[in-house]
């Protein structure tokens, strides 16, 4: 058993589906069963998988949790001791967290993905991945441009630009969103990085203080705990590119999952489909972007890693050991996107004023938190705002149109 430190704070209780109204409920009763129906359209599974699948979106709204057989995977004895606290229990009424996990290794235990056969390491929302990727291309080279312009601009300064780090963190926050109206901003002059309405949604936006930090070694180890693929992913990529191009950094490490999850969570094989997709088109700056990713991967200075800890059901506070002593030579830990939120406050109901550095103070190195709401947690967020929103957007708590840039050094 590991000796984990908690949050500095009590710990409130958990988000549950059985909230009546709640984007809670809402999920698991309507938004999974739907996930689970979208994966058999979109696969050729047989007959007998595809049966299964629906049973499981049937039994979601109020049914009770099905078992996992074992399946080979190497995760499937740490899920018998996840489960043993909520057998015999509904899906609405166990943590939210556990559900949604559950539900999406369930998924692969239904669709045999661990099993030698046809469909082992069959990605059942590999079609999603592929059609984010396509839908974004013109996103994409826009991106390479102006990453390839920044990274010029900083060569030519003999230092790296703060402004282009903070314009860059805005696209990782923001890169789950397609549409980006961050591309108005470069139509007349591309220095120009202005972004007034995006910042508007920002909630909380430490991105300058983010820069200061980063400004301070030469020397920095950056680890990014990732979020999807497709698109957002290339927005961090993009990121990765110009803190490693720039002196930001000399060494980043991507934690990914090693499982397909949450839809587009990014794995290993994403990255390297990613590359080759973006391998196959003709822009020059994309090429050129491909072939710094290319070499960061060859010479070390890009390590792409995974582990069963980020398909868990566990809280951020209980990261195995070895996770978190890797995590420690860490200069910075970005964590990526909602659901890695959620993992950090434990999917419990904080108040949203509470002390973001008293939850997360047993991290064991800087935290910076890239997130756009889509879920009913939040922390560090001024009393003020929070009655702004109630009148401006009362769905702001999900509705993935408002961001925070959270960083917590315990250092300074």
């Amino acid at each position: 058993m590991n000796n984990f430190q908690l949050p500095n704070l009590p710990l409130p209780s958990p988000l549950v589906g059985s909230e009546i109204g709640s984007f809670t409920e809402f999920t698991v009763t309507q938004r999974m069963p739907n996930i689970a129906r979208r994966v058999i359209q979109e696969n050729k599974f047989t007959t007998e998988i595809n049966q299964n699948l629906e049973k499981l979106a049937a039994e979601l709204p109020n049914g009770y949790l099905q078992p996992l057989k074992n399946d080979t995977g190497a995760d499937f004895h740490d899920w018998e001791k996840y489960l043993e606290p909520y057998k015999n229990q509904r899906w609405v009424d166990v943590p939210w967290f556990f559900a949604e996990t559950y539900f999406y290794r369930l998924i692969l235990n239904i669709t045999n993905y661990f099993q030698h056969g046809e469909w082992q390491g069959v990605d059942p929302f590999l079609l999603q991945k592929e059609q984010g990727l396509e839908a974004a291309i013109d996103a994409i080279i826009s991106l390479c441009t102006q990453v390839q312009q920044w990274l010029n601009e900083s060569k030519k300064a003999g230092k790296p630009s703060k402004s282009s780090l903070i314009a860059l963190l805005y696209f990782a926050l923001w890169g789950n969103r397609v549409d980006l109206s961050l591309w108005s901003a470069f139509e007349d002059n591309r220095s120009n990085f202005d972004i007034q309405t995006q910042l508007n949604n920002i909630l909380v936006d430490d991105s300058f203080a983010v820069s200061k930090l980063l400004a301070k070694s030469e020397n920095n180890r950056i680890d990014f705990v990732v979020d999807n693929a497709g698109f957002e992913l290339i927005c961090d990529l993009c990121l990765v590119d110009f803190l490693l191009g720039s002196g930001f950094a000399n060494q980043v490490y991507l934690h990914l999952k090693p499982h397909p999850t949450f839809v587009s969570d990014a794995m290993i094989k994403d990255v390297y489909a990613t590359k080759d997709f973006l391998a196959a088109g003709s822009h020059p700056d994309v090429k050129s972007f491909v072939q710094r990713l290319s070499k960061n991967l060859d010479s070390g200075k890009l390590i792409l890693t995974e582990d069963y800890c980020w398909t868990s059901p566990l809280p951020f506070w209980q990261i195995p050991q070895s996770l978190k002593d890797e995590l420690a030579k860490s200069n910075l830990i970005v964590v990526k996107g909602d659901a890695n939120y959620r993992r950090l406050l434990g999917d419990v109901y904080w108040d949203y004023t509470t002390n973001f550095a008293d939850i997360v103070a047993y991290l064991p190195a800087p935290m910076l938190a890239l997130r756009t709401l889509k879920s009913e947690v939040a922390a560090g967020l001024k009393a003020e705002v929070l009655e702004e929103l109630a009148i401006l957007d009362p769905q702001w708590l999900t509705n993935g149109q408002w961001g925070v840039i959270q960083l917590v050094d315990l250092g300074i």
